[in-house]
């Protein structure tokens, strides 16, 4: 292609970017109910699902942990989240449970999270994998004995898989790795163990069978309404997906939110985690609807942002990489998913027949 072609071809190919840009649709109003939210999570999705829990405990009713850590961890540094977060040793452990409340109550006072009480009436659902050598057994110990000593026992269920590596465990991907595997898509069978079915019949109580097709959509929308200034600079991508189960479309159903692991976003594997991690068969027969916001990976400097950003592996901020505010309700990604409840929270929109148009 000569310069002058190249020059025509320009204007045609910004067009053609700008259509794929907008291709996802706005999230749909819903009539969801946004005042009894659960949450789940896997790796740093876990992280993530613990700081979404203790952020907004006011509309948190439950939580879900596949191999993470307690809230606040890594206290903003990747040291601390690489060695004490992930892969104790020596002096370098997870807080204690004494430790992590106390900063979980220093937030509250600050006004920077939901008042600490409000975790009082949650659940919470915990799996570890003992072939699992991402996330050692003793931060998954430690998060243990932080909802302890902030939950009632009876609220709090620790499932340990003796065989299982780092994961979700799913039944619902046909083609999922072997149990002990913890390589991508991070989606492992082991045997019958359905990590979502478990966790959500926890969180919200006996559950219809799961329904094989899910009847519903999955809804391409778009992300980046949610974020003040660039989704990218927060390390989102400009995509998210939501399964919204046919009976949800008239209002009325309850949000569970996913959060992918590292390297499990759209962008690594595809639909791999939002169609296989085992969740939408249960939401469709239970008036669930299932929100899988998505990130994506930064190396430093993006196309269009000066701003400098590392998450090579596209995991969610529970170290600080966006910032200071990262664990709290002024954390941008953490923000952004609260908007993301919002707006599934909006009433539907009422529809038009051709005589009222």
């Amino acid at each position: 292609m000569n310069l002058l072609s190249l020059r025509r071809a320009v204007p045609i190919l910004l067009l053609l970017a700008a259509a794929g840009a907008s291709a996802a649709q706005p999230l749909p109003a819903l009539g969801a109910s946004t005042d009894d939210v659960t949450v789940s999570g896997i790796s740093s999705g876990g992280y993530m699902a613990v700081q979404f829990q203790v952020a907004y405990s006011s509309i948190v009713r439950g939580a879900g942990i596949v191999a993470g850590g307690p809230y606040d961890c890594a206290r903003g540094s990747v040291r601390r989240a690489l060695g004490n977060c992930m892969a104790p040793t020596g002096d370098a452990q997870p807080p204690t449970a004494e430790e992590t409340l106390r900063v979980v109550n220093q937030f509250a006072a600050a006004g920077r999270i939901d008042p600490a009480a409000r975790l009082r009436d949650d659940r919470v659902w915990l799996l570890a994998g003992g072939n699992d050598q991402v996330v050692l057994a003793p931060v998954m110990d430690a998060l243990d004995a932080f909802y302890r000593a902030a939950l009632p026992a009876d609220a709090i269920r620790f499932v340990k898989v003796p065989e299982a590596g780092h994961a979700m465990l799913s039944v619902a991907d046909p083609q999922a790795n072997a149990c002990p595997t913890s390589e991508t898509p991070f989606i492992n069978r082991c045997q019958d163990v359905d990590a979502a079915g478990q966790l959500l019949a926890h969180l919200l109580g006996p559950l219809q069978p799961p329904a094989a097709p899910p009847a519903g959509e999955m809804v391409v929308f778009d992300q980046r309404p949610f974020v003040r200034g660039r989704a990218v600079d927060a390390s989102l991508a400009d995509e998210g997906y939501a399964f919204v189960p046919t009976a949800c479309r008239s209002g009325g159903c309850r949000i569970h939110v996913a959060f992918h692991g590292c390297l499990q976003n759209a962008g690594e594997i595809g639909r791999r985690f939002v169609d296989g991690a085992g969740y939408n068969g249960w939401a469709a027969s239970n008036r669930i609807v299932v929100l899988y916001p998505q990130t994506v990976r930064r190396y430093g400097l993006a196309w269009g942002s000066f701003r400098w950003l590392l998450n090579p592996k596209g995991c969610w901020d529970w170290w600080g990489y966006t910032g200071a505010d990262y664990p709290t309700r002024d954390g941008a990604q953490l923000r952004a998913v609260r908007a993301m409840i919002g707006a599934l929270g909006m009433p539907p929109q009422p529809v038009q027949s051709a005589g009222n148009r």
